[in-house]
């Protein structure tokens, strides 16, 4: 009996690994090699357009993807506005008022489909403008695995509890270390990722209490956010994300970390704790490995639960569902 059991739970295991493997193998980067030959350079030509118009636009479209992927998976739910029946993820904690790039998604995807109707997905769209805003802004590149299809639905309460938090700690329940783990990355591939604040800015209320309240921060740094940031009022004020080099995709935010010059709490978090010091130590110092380590962890991320074959649908307008 104890044999039997023990095979039947290996089995089903078996079986887990196989279908999630089956639904990332279905991913390929030249998946719309034959549908929509010009779906790649559709896209970038119209990052490219945008960012260079707005450098902010770059951050803001790779935290679109994800916002997207941390809730559910990469299926572009964050991109679904409020229905009948369900309350979409934009007024989320960690979405609303901050997450922007809504039309410029909306632009793509309408001259992708002008170019091929109804074959590109809108996450695999923002899966694509991810990768393209990374480049623009001097960055790495990755081959970007497609073919995703859309979700029907979101999730407000999954975006919730799922996106960390500006004011999280390292450790604990909710912690950072914790939050990507419960989505299959390490610690490293953690704080690669957190590399993507080495562009764009933050608004005064998601750092207010740092700046204002923590000891962990250096003199001149904290003397000229609050310039910018009064302790009551200018919510809105925004401040960049690396002191430095806010609109180049360098080391510059690690750097910025190990002078204490982290602007949110849950980036200064990632230096003086202990378990992730030397690697934000590493990437300081070695700008190539980071870039080596972010393009890979953008890989494993764009791979997070992706809808594929009959699941989900190609929507035509990013915003709602067909």
């Amino acid at each position: 009996m104890v044999s039997f059991i023990n095979m039947t739970t290996t089995l089903r295991i078996l079986l887990s690994l196989f279908l999630l493997g089956t639904a990332q193998a279905q991913l390929s980067a030249n998946y719309y090699a034959k549908t929509c030959p010009k779906a790649l350079f559709t896209i970038r030509a119209a990052v490219r357009k945008a960012v260079a118009a707005e450098h902010r636009m770059g951050p803001s479209l790779l935290r679109l993807h994800f916002h997207d992927c941390f809730v559910n998976g990469c299926d572009a739910s964050v991109l679904l506005n409020d229905t009948s029946t369900f309350t979409g993820e934009q007024t989320a904690g960690g979405n609303a008022g901050s997450l922007r790039g809504f039309t410029v998604i909306d632009n793509i995807k309408s001259q992708v489909e002008s170019v091929c109707p109804g074959v590109v997905s809108c996450a695999d769209v923002l899966a694509v403008a991810a990768r393209d805003s990374v480049v623009s802004l001097g960055g790495p590149t990755w081959r970007v695995q497609l073919g995703r299809r859309d979700s029907t639905k979101a999730s407000l309460s999954t975006a919730n509890s799922d996106i960390p938090s500006p004011s999280s700690d390292l450790s604990g329940t909710n912690g950072l270390l914790s939050s990507f783990s419960n989505k299959g990355f390490t610690a490293k591939e953690m704080v690669a990722l957190a590399g993507a604040h080495t562009i764009g800015q933050a608004r005064c209320v998601v750092f207010r209490n740092r700046v204002y309240n923590e000891s962990n921060i250096e003199a001149s740094f904290v003397t000229s956010v609050k310039s910018k940031c009064p302790n009551n009022g200018g919510d809105d004020n925004l401040t960049p994300l690396d002191t430095t080099t806010p609109v180049v995709f360098d080391n510059g935010y690690f750097k910025d970390l190990v002078n204490n010059k982290g602007l949110m709490h849950s980036d200064q978090q990632l230096f003086n704790n202990g378990s992730t010091d030397s690697q934000v130590t590493s990437y300081s110092n070695n700008p190539s490995s980071f870039h080596k380590d972010f393009a890979a962890a953008m890989v494993k991320m764009g791979n997070l639960s992706p809808l594929t074959g009959t699941n989900g649908q190609i929507r035509t307008n990013c915003w709602k569902t067909n």
